[in-house]
Order: structure tokens, then C-alpha cells, then sequence
């Protein structure tokens, strides 16, 4: 890390208005020393200083769902079958050897920081991305996945994963967390849910799960009925006891649900699912384009805001969306809600950090946090800086730092 200055023709600190002709001071310890106008930050004769016009600086973007071990298996649109589809990535995973894994990672985290990403909130069962993470200096949460829908298999799960979690602890870092992830209902028993979520809260992990993301989950545990129910049938494994409850009232009876919790897609819930979310404490990662490729319909994203549950946004993987592109996401949430261009951005950055727990550290540029920010290139016009930015692409992307240090440039 290494004190720097940055100055735009706009800056957008998110906590607060837009400053013409705005700067930053960095400091040797990476973080923002100073925020405002140009004329009223320092400029230190020995501190390296960037300025460019026609440009947009803003905290950086935080995704807070992808799978970047992943990265090189884009296909094209995804089936809307859900569980072949599952079913066929299961396959093309198996192929990978763990080389492969961990080059995959580093490919998808350089993509993030071309993007303009800055922190991410990733879920997998490699284990590749914790390093990759941690060996590039970077911010976010990884979860190591678990499996085990046959409940016989959930102490032997559980084990598993906490053989896993040790293993990989020692490369975490100050701003590289590892968590857990009991992936599905539909590939998580009932007993394996409660094991998981007892273990993250007794040792402070945070928890991310996928759920309620397709009709095809909500009918397996509501009749017990559907693909995921043919697929557990065939393989000899019971279904789950209960009938009639909603994939969040699933995660609510094994305790799974709590303020350490990120409940990934959440499209297929109700009104009772709210109040469950909002009473917990629990945080929504909201996929807009990975939901619509897989036909699952479109999350109740107004409804969440509205009952105060901590919302952010995510790409989820290459292999649903193509592209980890973020600001595409706020455009596609712009589409169907009546947020404006400001409220867009602060779901791309703040509200991102609030759904991770990060908001004191990242999230906005103010003075003492990370300087985690991002400079966007963009035209003269009547609109707004904040329209403009989320009309930009990652291809406008010029510089993006993290922690003060340069991890992506295009001047």
C-alpha cells in the first residue's frame, strides 16, 4: 500500500451529494485520509497524484454473489430446467482439476476488477478462491460449500466442513474472511441445516445459503413433489418431513436464519417470508439477470426494502449471466422499480457492505475507511453523474483500487 492522491471531474462518495470536481487523499495504510472538493484536499509534493476529466470516482462496487471458480464455463443462456442444468454444471465441475480451479479464480477476480468490483461475497466447493483472494490482498467473504441431502450423511457433512474451514483459516486475512455454506434445500438435509448453522454461530462464521430461487424448490419442500424430489427418490433419499412450508420457513425451522445470514436469489417468497427475513436480521443478495436466464421470475426487491432487510446486489456465476457485470445488474433492477439512479449505485456499494456487515469499513468514501474506489469514464451530457455511470460498461472502467492499491488501470 502506498499513500496516493485521486481527483475527478465527479465525485460520488455515496454517503452524501455529489462533489464537482472531487478528490481523495490516500494514506500509506490504504485507507481515505481525506474526501471533498479538489481545492480543499491536501496535495502532499511527495504523494503520487492521478486527476482525469470527464470521469466519475465512487466507492468501489461490491458483488455480493458470485462463484469465481466457475470463471470459463460460459455456455450461453442457461437451460430454464433448473435441476438438469444443475446437474450438467455438477459435470463439468467434476472435470476440473484443482489447478484449474484455482487459475479459474484468478481469472474471475482479475474480470471483477475490471469491472470495478472492489470486494466480492463468494460461494464454492474448491476452496480456490480464499487463496486467490487473499494471495491478491483482496476484500470479501468466501463460503465453502456443503453437501448432504440424505440425513444420515449430516455428521459426516459437518466434519467435513469443518476439516475444510481449518484448513483453509490460515489464509484468511484482515479483509479476507472465509464463511459457510449449506448450499440448497435441495441438496442440504434438514439435520446437516441445523448442524451448520449451530457450528457458523458458535464460532461467529457468517452463513450464506441459496434459496427460494426456483418454482421447482418451492414445490419440493411445499408437496414433495417436482424434479428435486424425482432426483432425491431415485437415489434412495427420504424427503423432507415437513409439507407445506416455503423454502425461508424451511431455513427458519433449522435455525438457519439470523443477522450473520445471506440468503442468496430469495425470488419465490411471500408476505410471511418477509416478516421471517426482516425479524431475523437476515440480508438478501438479489440476482436480477441470473434469476430472469433461469425463468425464475423476478424477487420481491421494493417488498424487502420496504420491511428494512439489508439488500445487495450479485452476478451470481459466468455460468448463468456470461459476465460479471454489476452496474448491468442496477440497470436491470432500474427497469422494473422506480429507484432512482443514486438509490442504484448505493445497492451496487453501500448497501452491498451493509449485507456484509462491512458498511464501517467499505461501501462509501469517507475519511477512515478503505480506499476501495473506482474511477469510470464517462460522456458530457445532461444527466446526472450517477446516471451516467450506471449507462457505462466495464470497457469504462479506468482505475480500480483496493485498500489504496492499484488492481486494475486503463489510462
Amino acid at each position: 500500500m502506498w499513500a496516493r492522491r485521486l481527483a475527478a471531474r465527479w465525485l460520488l462518495p455515496v454517503e452524501g451529494a455529489p462533489i464537482e470536481r472531487g478528490a481523495v487523499l490516500i494514506g500509506s495504510d490504504g485507507r481515505l485520509d481525506a474526501v471533498g472538493p479538489d481545492s480543499a484536499v491536501p496535495r502532499p509534493h511527495d504523494v503520487p497524484a492521478v486527476e482525469l476529466d470527464n470521469a466519475v470516482m465512487l466507492p468501489g462496487l461490491i458483488n455480493i454473489h458470485t462463484h469465481l471458480e466457475l470463471t470459463g464455463l460460459e455456455s450461453g443462456a442457461p437451460e430454464h430446467d433448473f435441476a438438469a442444468w444443475i446437474r450438467r454444471l455438477r459435470e463439468q465441475k467434476s472435470r476440473r482439476t484443482p489447478t484449474e480451479y484455482v487459475a479459474a479464480a484468478r481469472r474471475g477476480l482479475a474480470a471483477c476488477y475490471a469491472a470495478g468490483v472492489t470486494t466480492v461475497a463468494d460461494t464454492g466447493d474448491s476452496g480456490a478462491v480464499i487463496g486467490v483472494l487473499a494471495e491478491a490482498g483482496g476484500s470479501g467473504v468466501v463460503y465453502q460449500e456443503v453437501f448432504g441431502p440424505h440425513p444420515d450423511q449430516a455428521k459426516e457433512s459437518l466434519r467435513a466442513l469443518q476439516a475444510r474451514v481449518r484448513d483453509l483459516s490460515p489464509l484468511t486475512t484482515d479483509r479476507a474472511r472465509i464463511g459457510v455454506s449449506p448450499h440448497a434445500p435441495y441438496t442440504v438435509s434438514g439435520p446437516l441445516f441445523s448442524a451448520v448453522a449451530a457450528w457458523a454461530k458458535a464460532e461467529r462464521l457468517p452463513l450464506a445459503v441459496h434459496v427460494a430461487e426456483s418454482p421447482a424448490e418451492t414445490e419440493f419442500l411445499i408437496a414433495g413433489a417436482g424434479p428435486f424430489a424425482e432426483a432425491w427418490g431415485a437415489r434412495g433419499i427420504p424427503l423432507p418431513t415437513s409439507r407445506g412450508r416455503t423454502p425461508i420457513e424451511w431455513l427458519a425451522d433449522h435455525n438457519v436464519l439470523s443477522e450473520q445470514s445471506l440468503c442468496i436469489h430469495a425470488v419465490q417468497v411471500g408476505p410471511r417470508d418477509l416478516q421471517r427475513l426482516a425479524a431475523s436480521g437476515a440480508a438478501v443478495a438479489h440476482c436480477p439477470l441470473s434469476n430472469r436466464a433461469h425463468g425464475h421470475g423476478a424477487a420481491p426487491l421494493a417488498d424487502f426494502l420496504a420491511a428494512g432487510i439489508r439488500v445487495g446486489l450479485g452476478t451470481d456465476s459466468v455460468a448463468s449471466v456470461g459476465r460479471l457485470d454489476l452496474l448491468a445488474e442496477a440497470r436491470a433492477v432500474g427497469s422494473v422499480t422506480s429507484l432512482s439512479a443514486d438509490q442504484l449505485l448505493e445497492l451496487c456499494t453501500l448497501g452491498g457492505a451493509r449485507a456484509l456487515g462491512m458498511e464501517s469499513e467499505t461501501g462509501s468514501l469517507r475519511p477512515g475507511k478503505w480506499a476501495d474506489c473506482i474511477i469510470i469514464r464517462v460522456p458530457d451530457g445532461d444527466s446526472s453523474p450517477a446516471q451516467r455511470v450506471l449507462a457505462s460498461s466495464p470497457e469504462d472502467v479506468l482505475l480500480t483500487c483496493v485498500g489504496g492499491r492499484e488492481v486494475y488501470r486503463s489510462l
